[in-house]
């Protein structure tokens, strides 16, 4: 509100600039924007990448009033000279801890270079280490620092009540899914390490009868902000993200929040379990450690004082995964078919037609493996020709019934001194060979001897 307050409405050039480390969050902050600033007809623009340019361009010429971006974007509208941000009066710095970690603050120095002096800046961000205080003083004037919670609280929320478990990683996929039909489950956040392994997991899901769905960043942004709404619609119930949207998202009624993996730090962790618990609510935190990951989570249970340093060992027929979760005798690890349906599903979600700026990995990798298996199926393969094997010795064709020459009925080898003698270099040990198989063998005689000297029958008796 402190933006929409302080910018002048109406202008062809926007008075306040919003920077976000991703788009789910621009998304997220322009939606908030619009529904206060909406008896002031403040006029919002998003601007990220993945989303064609031409809509976004069309939108600066018409005029706006507070742009809300990413500063990759930001930038490439900026030197094709489509956004003056040179009457900008207000800037704001969402999640700057997060931009810090995802490289952005080259771009937050080039953004900041463009804007006027005479400006107010406003930075928000959920921790605050050594770098932020010094980016805060740096850009800052005569800041006033505003905590949104009592310096007595403890880091991590205190209104999410924590499990942290021991699990195997081949038992991990059934310890979720018991820990999604525990009692009183709504929507629910599932957070992996890897895109690869939000796949996987939100597959298997799947093929277990959860209306699950994957947001990371190989997905097409139409994909990302597909799956988003559905989550936000209840047309899924469990949303199985890598760490982009662990920053700032805000989605009512998120129950549980399940880290499948150790997440790497312990802002990671405190970050991860805020969705859930928002707004004065209360909600419940899944954290599975697998056997190597033990040192990394002592590390953040001592960094937020937490009371797991020994993880319990659990496994999928544990009683106590049952009783803490409550979640009821005879569950397995597939949803029951009468449970199934009650989600309407991703599909029931339109995709967007957006106008995609740029193609995802996977993407360009199905691309090219349907290419490459239709070109082999139009490609004529060639006929298999007979080949005929040619006997040869010293260069000459061998029949194969006399092992002679054909072009000689006699039988005799060709002369061959008629030849220079570099173009017969093996017919002398041919010769040779020849003449050695076809000498009779001889019989061997052995002479017993005696001193050196033979020794006769008689004798030797």
């Amino acid at each position: 509100m402190a933006v929409l307050q302080r910018i002048e409405h109406g202008g062809t050039r926007p008075r306040g600039l919003v920077l976000t480390p991703t788009r789910e969050l621009a998304m997220q902050v322009t939606d908030d924007l619009l529904v206060a600033g909406g008896k002031l007809g403040t006029r919002v623009l998003p601007v990220y990448g993945g989303r064609a340019y031409e809509p976004q361009i069309e939108a600066l010429r018409e005029g706006v009033d507070v742009v809300v971006g990413t500063p990759g974007r930001l930038l490439d509208l900026v030197k094709q000279r489509h956004l003056d941000l040179s009457r900008i009066d207000v800037l704001v710095l969402d999640e700057a801890d997060r931009m810090l970690d995802l490289g952005f603050l080259p771009d937050i120095e080039r953004i900041v270079d463009l804007l006027p002096q005479a400006r107010q800046t406003m930075l928000f961000s959920a921790t605050m280490p050594g770098e932020i205080v010094a980016l805060s003083r740096r850009y800052l004037r005569r800041p006033t620092n505003v905590r949104a919670e009592a310096h007595s609280e403890p880091d991590a929320t205190p209104q999410v009540v924590q499990h942290v478990w021991q699990t195997h990683q081949l038992d991990r996929p059934e310890v979720l899914a018991r820990v999604l039909q525990a009692e009183g489950r709504g929507l629910t956040m599932v957070f992996c390490q890897t895109k690869r392994a939000c796949d996987r997991v939100a597959s298997d899901l799947s093929h277990r009868g959860f209306a699950a769905a994957a947001v990371h960043g190989d997905l097409g942004q139409g994909q990302r902000e597909r799956a988003l709404r559905a989550f936000r619609n209840g047309k899924i119930d469990v949303l199985v993200a890598t760490d982009v949207a662990a920053r700032g998202l805000d989605v009512d009624d998120v129950t549980h929040v399940v880290n499948y993996e150790c997440p790497d730090s312990a802002d990671t962790y405190v970050h991860r379990i805020g969705r859930t618990g928002r707004a004065g609510r209360t909600g419940t935190a899944v954290t599975l450690v697998d056997w190597a990951d033990l040192q990394r989570w002592k590390l953040i249970n001592g960094t937020l004082d937490l009371p797991f340093a020994a993880p319990e060992e659990t496994y999928s027929t544990s009683e106590h995964l049952y009783e803490a979760l409550g979640i009821p005798k005879g569950v397995t690890g597939t949803l029951p078919k009468e449970q199934r349906g009650e989600r309407a599903g991703l599909a029931a979600e339109e995709l967007e037609d957006i106008g995609e700026t740029g193609r995802t990995r996977s993407a360009v990798r199905d691309r090219d493996r349907d290419r490459d298996r239709d070109r082999d199926r139009e490609r004529p393969r060639p006929r298999r020709r007979k080949r005929n094997r040619v006997r040869t010795r010293a260069g000459q064709p061998v029949d194969s019934a006399g092992g002679h020459d054909d072009a000689s009925p006699s039988g005799e080898r060709p002369a061959s001194s008629d030849r220079p003698a570099s173009d017969r270099p093996d017919e002398a040990a041919d010769n040779v060979v020849q003449a050695v198989a076809t000498e009779p063998r001889r019989t061997r005689r052995r002479r017993r001897t005696r001193s050196g000297k033979p020794v006769t029958a008689d004798e030797s008796t």
